[in-house]
């Protein structure tokens, strides 16, 4: 399957939480020292080839990494991220927000989806939308290419999905962790660069 033509109708860029509270200097991760240069290069990396599925007829198709209000507009932190991110607050990832939203650089996005675990595809719309809009091959980027990237990539595997994964347009903390994420994702998906995957798209 990894060698059938590309048929772009049917391909999604799928963004995984590049969203303002992850990367923008006024965002959540930024007000907790959380920063890092390869995340803050992907939207740039990356959207030579969203504009190219645009203008062809593909899909974008955004995830965005919610924090779920409660009562009094607290958010619901699972323990494991409370622990690991202290800093984040009301309002952090809060549906609606700026910090929500994807990135002002790869707006628009034609399909966005909420999710509140690692993996798109976790107790979300996701699979169903996909369907409905008849795409069957994914490109996924995004962030962490170890949670949030690893975990989608697997799901959309198991989903019988043509799954493509952007070596350079995902990044972690550390570039040690990105490298072993990107070789252990190989078995379930076909990893190439953002300028390979651009080639596919306008060879289609």
């Amino acid at each position: 399957m990894h060698d059938a033509p590309l048929d772009v109708a049917r391909t999604g860029l799928l963004i995984v939480d590049l969203q303002n509270d992850f990367l923008h200097a006024d965002g959540a991760y930024a007000r907790g020292g959380q920063t890092s240069a390869d995340i803050a290069a992907l939207p740039e990396r990356v959207l030579p080839l969203a504009d190219s599925l645009r203008r062809k007829g593909g899909w974008v198709i955004s995830t965005q990494f919610t924090l779920v209000p409660g009562k009094g507009g607290e958010p619901f932190i699972s323990p494991h991220l409370k622990a690991l991110r202290p800093f984040l607050r009301k309002g952090d990832f809060c549906p609606g927000a700026w910090g929500h939203q994807l990135v002002d650089e790869l707006q628009p996005a034609d399909l966005t989806v909420e999710k509140v675990a690692y993996s798109a595809f976790y107790m979300t719309r996701m699979e169903w939308v996909l369907r409905k809009a008849g795409i069957d091959t994914l490109m996924i980027c995004g962030i962490v290419t170890n949670g949030g990237v690893a975990s989608t990539v697997r799901d959309a595997h198991v989903r019988d999905f043509r799954t493509m994964v952007l070596s350079d347009g995902c990044a972690a903390f550390s570039p040690e962790t990105h490298q072993r994420a990107i070789g252990d994702l190989g078995t379930v998906a076909r990893a190439l660069t953002c300028a390979e995957a651009l080639a596919l798209v306008e060879a289609a």
